[in-house]
């Protein structure tokens, strides 16, 4: 039947998150052998969604400022507070808190009937602030020790700002030569949510790859890790409620410091920090979609 496949994807979506988690874990070895795939994989879900943006219901408030100061400043704060309890820890949490908001924060905003566009306006600015913060944060942290401190800004720089502009721009761009193309492609961002369903699967594979070939496995390190991304995932929702419910706008608030773009964050700490790092992320991934999922259960059950 022609609509075998969008009926199994259709019943298979609820569960791909689980699903892309537990098929990067048993086949580590060869989905981590695929993880330079994971920037291009960011790229192409940023393009579909900035094809879908219209620039003119982009308005910043003084909202968004307050929760883009807690998520770059606030980062770098919670890395200087659990630096001296454990590096790794600090690493983790701080790049849970640094990550811009997930892709997918317009859709769960919207089934929670929050105020999308201020989501959107915010997701915009986000994306562009870790672009400039990032390279300058992780050169502070000595990402790259062997190189002075300009060279190594430069050299995350060219990653991270690249990753993160190039979308934007092009997608600008093909609006101002073809309003049409943008629109046709902004109508495939439904391909999102199946793009990162893989980058999942590729992600989770590297980080398991990261923790196989530890020389001494310290999984005190690691749950504590996964416990502080926990602590960083309820605060921030909660958080962002609070300051948004002081300018009627709580649940946009909640999920644009709260939901995070994990498969970036992931591929920031593979590649900038300490590999095992990644686990803070990585558990965010889960927090997030059950913090997410009981949100949206009691939204159904008001109804």
């Amino acid at each position: 039947s022609p609509d075998f496949t969008p009926l199994m994807l259709k019943k298979i979506k609820p569960y791909m998150m689980p699903l892309a988690m537990t098929i990067g874990t048993i086949f580590y070895r060869f989905f981590g052998s695929l993880a330079f795939l994971t920037p291009y994989l960011i790229f192409v879900m940023l393009f579909l969604t900035y094809c879908k943006l219209d620039l003119k219901n982009i308005q910043l408030s003084r909202l968004h400022l307050w929760l883009i100061l807690i998520q770059i400043l606030g980062s770098v704060a919670a890395f200087l507070l659990l630096q001296p309890v454990n590096p790794i820890l600090a690493q983790g949490v701080m790049i849970c808190m640094l990550a811009p908001t997930g892709t997918a924060a317009p859709v769960v905003t919207g089934m929670l009937k929050g105020n999308v566009e201020s989501l959107t306006a915010f997701s915009l600015l986000s994306n562009m602030s870790v672009a400039i913060a990032a390279p300058l944060i992780f050169s502070l942290l000595g990402s790259y020790e062997t190189l002075p401190f300009f060279d190594s800004f430069l050299a995350i720089s060219r990653r991270v700002f690249v990753l993160l502009l190039t979308p934007f721009v092009l997608a600008y761009v093909l609006k101002k030569i073809s309003v049409k193309s943008a629109e046709k492609i902004g109508s495939l961002s439904g391909l999102s949510f199946y793009i990162w369903s893989f980058a999942l699967i590729v992600v989770t594979a590297r980080t398991v790859q990261f923790i196989m070939n530890q020389s001494s496995v310290n999984y005190t390190t690691e749950i504590l890790v996964a416990a502080g991304a926990l602590a960083a995932c309820i605060g921030q929702f909660l958080l962002g409620k609070k300051i948004g419910k002081r300018y009627n706008d709580t649940i946009a608030g909640g999920q644009s410091l709260g939901q995070k773009n994990t498969i970036l964050a992931i591929w920031m700490a593979q590649t900038f920090l300490n590999p095992i790092s990644s686990i803070g992320p990585g558990s965010y991934v889960l927090w997030q979609n059950i913090f997410n999922s009981y949100q949206v259960w009691r939204k159904r059950k008001s109804l």
